[in-house]
């Protein structure tokens, strides 16, 4: 018990702690971000934009999508370019021939080694010199650059609008004409475009080549390179790494961790008898699976826009339907498919673990149901309407689609979403609160599951922190606030402890060594997770103090990761553990699946993409969708799947189970998703490093090499691993119906007297 307090202390401190180390940086980001002049100005006097203008162009192209046609500083999608390097290229490109032109009447390609170098030494200081006055906060360009912005400027409106010279790039980008019809939109979008480029290339005050964005993107024409500090905290995280998977290994080995007791004789869950509140969850799960089917049909028509990019095997489906709507979707239920998964499991294990079902309850778990289904419904259609760009950027926002990835509901819409978590954590509070209150062996665990959840609807608030016109580095703060924290920590922690208690109820784990063990991994997750958030942040307009404590704590993010294999064995094993395990064969096998992909998308393809140095050339390739597809769905979508299963085999009579329709569909899905990953977009992510390492990431996003032959075909190369893995989540669905069609459920008694007092 003491050691117990002990540890819940040194969690207490080490969460304290590293908030306010990320309030702290939050700080340093809002006080260090690029400014956003008030005029742009050439040398003669004349406009170029307002600062206006360039808080008008970002609403304008986060309301037309935003990062889900290409990116602005490596977050987005992969089809379009990565807007900030395009511009940056292409001005580099133009000047250059501008300046040769101006002092040798020649193309640069003809000129001289000496007369090119003399040529490329005054690009870079002409895009690298910081010419913005903050007492007048206005920028200044020279004449000849002024000239290059506004070709520039003409180009990215007519790409956005409906120039017809421009249809077949439009295409490549799986663009429709019309992105933007706001005339005034139109016109301040390159100022937005223009404005991240500028930070991306000019040197912060009072530094010598070292940009707002730390030189990021790669741009060889002006010397846009990894910063030193970059190279350096790369070596020391990788140095960290080792040094913690070494003290994982020593302490694991010392701390002799007592060993499972034998399991009882016959499954302690047999007579669980649901009580009301817990069978009016079986809805959530049918909706879970329906919402995986359609975010797999949206991820199979936006993977083939990649080829097509603006129709669908010859058929124009993107005049109602176009690549922005369908990935919009695709990202945004992956996120709510799965969070629906852990959410019904709350309110399903909640009543069992007490032993205690409130009054009303069912009810509460209804209109949270109904009120979650018009929130999923609402915020698509929304999104839908607000890409067509007709209902303006202020409708963008407050209802339809703000253009972030993972995060692109209207603000309306989350706002609902907050009040129905904390509606959920209510729900699940009232439920849980004689549990919390009775001393017991698993009191930790269920204190754990209580406070995972409070920090699940808390948190959430984080979506809430930034407004239609707030600074482009701060969205992307408080966006990773959400994605990585709300996803990627409380979530995990949330559902380990759900697990830990339901191998504890089912005799397979001690319930002592459950309660000790659940609040270190807390501990080891939280320490290295908190703060790991910020190498998301190393390139967004972020101070050189990000890249250190980014680079740092989240190599000791992996150093976790090192030994989840083991666990799954050991869930393995414990799956043979007694003859009446195998009736939880499938959900124990999900949280193996758990473990494999925890090591492999989680830690290698995630520690492959998180040192500065590796993302400095990594961010906004396909090698970052090879690390998402695999930790998204395998770590964190195999968990919701084990945990809907669990949950429907106390919901579904016995006899009604299928074992052999499972195994088709658990084998489908991982053998599915390990082919679309290793076959198709690593050796794609890995293509295209190739690229951005030796010519600089606009190359590397360019349509020159994403429509390469050598890319087509990885593109195809995805259709047999999509194949298996539809296959996978059709089984799932099959199985589902088959449940559904046959009487679902025993008798309710009040009180789940069973599973709350067993093993106690």
């Amino acid at each position: 018990m003491g050691n117990s307090r002990r540890l819940w202390r040194i969690l207490a401190v080490i969460f304290l702690l590293s908030f306010a180390v990320l309030g702290y940086l939050g700080r340093e980001i809002y006080l260090s971000a690029p400014p956003i002049p008030a005029r742009v100005l050439s040398d003669e006097g004349k406009l170029l934009f307002s600062g206006t203008q360039i808080q008008r162009g970002q609403e304008a192209w986060l309301a037309a999508g935003g990062q889900q046609v290409g990116s602005v500083w490596g977050h987005g999608s992969y089809i379009a370019p990565d807007w900030s390097a395009d511009w940056l290229h292409r001005e580099a490109i133009a000047l250059r021939e501008a300046l040769a032109q101006t002092e040798y009447q020649q193309a640069f390609v003809l000129l001289s080694h000496d007369q090119q170098a003399v040529i490329s030494a005054r690009l870079k200081r002409e895009m690298r010199s910081n010419r913005y006055a903050a007492d007048t906060q206005t920028l200044s360009v020279s004449p000849l650059r002024a000239k290059v912005i506004a070709e520039l400027a003409r180009h990215y409106t007519g790409l956005y609008g409906q120039d017809p010279e421009l249809d077949k790039l439009r295409e490549q980008y799986a663009m429709t004409p019309g992105s933007i019809s706001n005339p005034d939109d139109l016109q301040a979008l390159p100022a937005f475009f223009f404005w991240s480029a500028w930070a991306a290339a000019t040197d912060r005050p009072g530094e010598t080549d070292l940009s707002y964005t730390s030189n990021w993107p790669h741009e060889p024409l002006i010397d846009n390179v990894p910063t030193t500090g970059n190279g350096m905290w790369s070596i020391a995280s990788v140095i960290l790494l080792i040094a913690g998977i070494g003290a994982m290994v020593w302490f694991h080995s010392a701390s002799h961790e007592a060993a499972d007791p034998t399991p009882p004789g016959q499954d302690p869950l047999f007579e669980l008898k649901p009580t009301a509140s817990m069978r009016a969850t079986r809805k959530y799960f049918y909706v879970v699976i329906g919402l995986l089917l359609a975010q797999v049909g949206m991820g199979i028509i936006s993977a083939h826009y990649a080829v097509e990019g603006q129709s669908f095997f010859g058929l124009p489906l993107a005049e109602v339907l176009p690549f922005v709507v369908s990935r919009t979707i695709h990202t945004q239920l992956g996120v709510l498919w799965i969070a629906t998964a852990w959410l019904a499991t709350g309110l399903y294990i909640s009543p069992a673990l007490s032993g205690h079902e409130p009054r009303l309850q069912k009810l509460g778990v209804d209109v949270l149901f109904y009120a979650l289904l018009l929130i999923v419904v609402g915020s698509l259609a929304c999104g839908w309407l607000g890409t067509q760009q007709k209902l303006g950027t202020d409708f963008a926002f407050w209802l339809g689609n703000q253009g972030l990835e993972y995060t692109s509901m209207g603000r309306i819409w989350q706002y609902l979403l907050f009040v129905g978590l904390l509606f959920w954590l209510l729900l699940m509070g009232r439920a849980l609160w004689p549990a919390i209150q009775r001393p017991s062996e698993s009191r930790g665990l269920i204190a754990m599951v209580f406070l995972s959840a409070a920090c699940i609807g808390g948190f959430y608030a984080s979506s809430l922190m930034w407004g239609q016109k707030s600074h482009y580095a701060m969205i992307e703060y408080w966006r990773w606030w959400l994605v990585h924290l709300w996803v990627e920590g409380f979530f995990e922690v949330f559902a380990t402890a759900i697990i830990a208690l339901i191998f504890t109820r089912l005799g397979l784990i001690h319930a002592k060594t459950a309660n000790s063990a659940i609040v270190l991994e807390t501990i080891v997750f939280l320490f290295g997770g908190i703060l790991g958030t910020l190498h998301h942040l190393y390139f967004t307009g972020t101070p050189t103090s990000v890249i250190a404590v980014g680079a740092m704590f989240s190599a000791l993010e992996v150093v976790p990761l090192a030994l989840i294999g083991l666990e799954g064995y050991r869930n393995l094993q414990r799956a043979q553990a007694a003859p009446w395990v195998s009736s939880y064969r499938w959900p124990i096998l999900c949280f193996v699946a758990v473990g494999f992909w925890n090591m492999v998308g989680a830690g290698l393809l995630g520690f492959a993409i998180n040192p500065p140095i590796a993302l400095y050339y990594l961010q906004g390739l396909n090698m970052t969708a090879a690390h998402g597809h695999a930790a998204l769905f395998g770590v964190y979508g195999m968990l919701g799947i084990g945990l809907l299963l669990f949950c429907l085999r106390g919901l579904s009579p016995r006899e009604h189970w299928q074992d052999k329709l499972l195994s088709a569909a658990f084998w489908s899905l991982n053998i599915g998703l390990a082919m679309m990953v290793f076959l198709s977009l690593l050796p794609a992510g890995i293509y295209q490093a190739w690229a951005s390492v030796s010519e600089g990431l606009w190359y590397a996003r360019s349509p020159e090499l994403i429509h390469s032959a050598v890319m087509t075909t990885l593109v195809w190369m995805r259709v047999p691993g999509d194949i298996v893995f539809s296959l996978g989540v059709c089984l799932l669905a099959l199985f589902a119906w088959r449940l559904l069609r046959r009487p679902s459920a025993r008798q309710a008694q009040p009180v789940p007297s069973k599973l709350a007092t067993a093993r106690r």
